[in-house]
């Protein structure tokens, strides 16, 4: 597939036996993702939005369908080669930070350089470096019980884009945080994402959030739809 694109879903379908029932969550769903677009995924609990962000993250696999990462499918990859590529080409948000709580903040960024096998001196000055671009400079050495639940957040940004991904994904990423929080973390979400070049696909069930992201999509019986609002 094009390498136009950060990410493709292309035909993917996926069903859960439920009860002596099929439940269809994903149906043929299609999705493109521009270089360093931003867009919210909206829909009922139960929708299927963070199987299909698993799917679309390679931790997941679809009944059917592929997914393309920067014109590499993922779906194609063994499980090893699958982890390496998902470290370097993709990052991760969730609405609970997964921090490793025996490290600091500048190791838990770091994290990902030093699995790609990045020199441990030069992950760590890009971790710090990262954690700079996101005001933690002054708590590097401090761990997640340390800090206040925006940092962690801000904190768990950091390492999704310390490897200058394609794509990062971010489920909720807001949903544990006050207003004046959550609008800090979109905000830098938005300023880092445009200065790396990376894409964010957020699943939320925040609309101001979502509208601030710009393109928003519905999914609605296994596909998803163009939000148009008034």
């Amino acid at each position: 597939m094009s390498e136009e694109f950060a990410l493709q879903g292309i035909a993917l379908s996926k069903a859960y036996e439920q009860g002596g029932n099929e439940l269809i969550v994903l149906d043929g769903l299609e999705l493109e993702v521009e270089p360093a677009q931003r867009l919210a995924i909206l829909g009922r609990s139960g929708s299927g939005k963070s199987t299909l962000l698993h799917i679309l993250g390679g931790l997941a696999d679809a009944d059917s369908g592929e997914v393309w990462v920067r014109g590499q499918c993922l779906s194609a990859m063994n499980s090893a080669q699958r982890a390496a590529f998902r470290n370097r080409h993709l990052g991760f948000v969730y609405q609970l930070h997964h921090l490793l709580p025996e490290f600091s903040a500048l190791e838990n960024v770091a994290m990902p350089l030093l699995l790609g096998k990045i020199a441990p001196a030069e992950a760590m000055a890009q971790a710090a470096e990262m954690l700079s671009a996101v005001g933690l400079s002054q708590r590097d050495s401090h761990k997640p019980s340390q800090l206040s639940g925006g940092e962690r957040q801000r904190v768990a940004i950091a390492r999704a884009l310390v490897a200058r991904p394609a794509v990062v994904l971010a489920d909720e990423p807001t949903g544990n945080l006050d207003r004046r929080s959550a609008e800090a973390v979109f905000e830098l979400m938005v300023a880092l994402g445009e200065s790396t070049g990376t894409a964010f696909v957020v699943v939320t069930h925040d609309e101001s959030l979502a509208q601030a992201l710009g393109r928003q999509l519905v999914l609605e019986d296994g596909q998803l739809h163009e939000l148009q609002r008034a």
